[in-house]
Formats: structure tokens, sequence, C-alpha cells
């Protein structure tokens, strides 16, 4: 008596390997995402229901929680705020300034920023998160 043995082929995907390759990408691209951000300086934005897109050229000007202020990642004496911004606005059409401000400082802080902007004519457009 002879007996046969059932030798069906089954294919099979071998994804043991897949697990390893998904965990590398994500890693690369959280790397990649936090070495990309252009604001080093870290806030904490008010959040806004609606948001505005600049395509002019930008100044940024970031406010932290200290009370020091940023203008393009570069320390300025708040006392001396209104002479560089008034230098960097020197050549630009349509001078236009992002605040970046910490939403742990006061109103009149802020108040106090956008006073400078409206004294030299320049618009200033408040960043917030979503």
């Amino acid at each position: 008596m002879k007996l046969r043995r059932k030798r069906k082929f089954a294919a099979e995907v071998a994804t043991s390997s897949l697990n390893d390759i998904m965990f590398f990408l994500l890693l690369f691209f959280l790397i990649i995402s936090t070495v990309a951000n252009p604001n080093v300086i870290k806030l904490l934005l008010p959040k806004a229901s609606s948001s505005q897109q600049l395509s002019k050229k930008q100044v940024t000007l970031s406010v932290d929680g200290n009370k020091q202020y940023f203008i393009d990642r570069k320390p300025v004496d708040p006392a001396n705020l209104e002479t560089e911004l008034q230098t960097i606005m020197a050549g630009i059409a349509e001078p236009t300034v992002v605040v970046r401000f910490d939403k742990s400082l006061t109103v009149q802080d802020l108040v106090n920023v956008l006073q400078t902007g409206a004294k030299l004519n320049i618009k200033m457009v408040m960043a917030t998160s979503k």
C-alpha cells in the first residue's frame, strides 16, 4: 500500500521584518520633522479658529514667557525693539511682522508690542496654533 503525502505549495509572505522597517521610517520622519522646524524658540501660542497665510517676506518677532524678545531668532533688548524694527523694515515696501507671543504673558505686554508696530506703520499679524 502506497500512501501519498499532500505536497501542496502554500505561498507565504514574510512580514516579520516589516515591523522593523516601519519603526525606522517613523523614527526617521520624527527626527527630520523636529530638525526642519524653522522656529526654534519654544512658545505656547494661543489658539484661533481661523488662520491667515502671508505670501510676502516676513519678519518674526517672538516673545517668550520670560519677556525675552527675539527678531528672527536673534535676541533683542526690549528698550531697543523700536529701533531694531525700524532698521530691519527700512527697505521693505509693505512691512509685515509675525508676532509669536507666549500665552502666559499679559495682554498689556502684547499691546505694548503692537503699539510699537503701529508707531512705525508696520502691519503686525498674531501667530496662533490651531
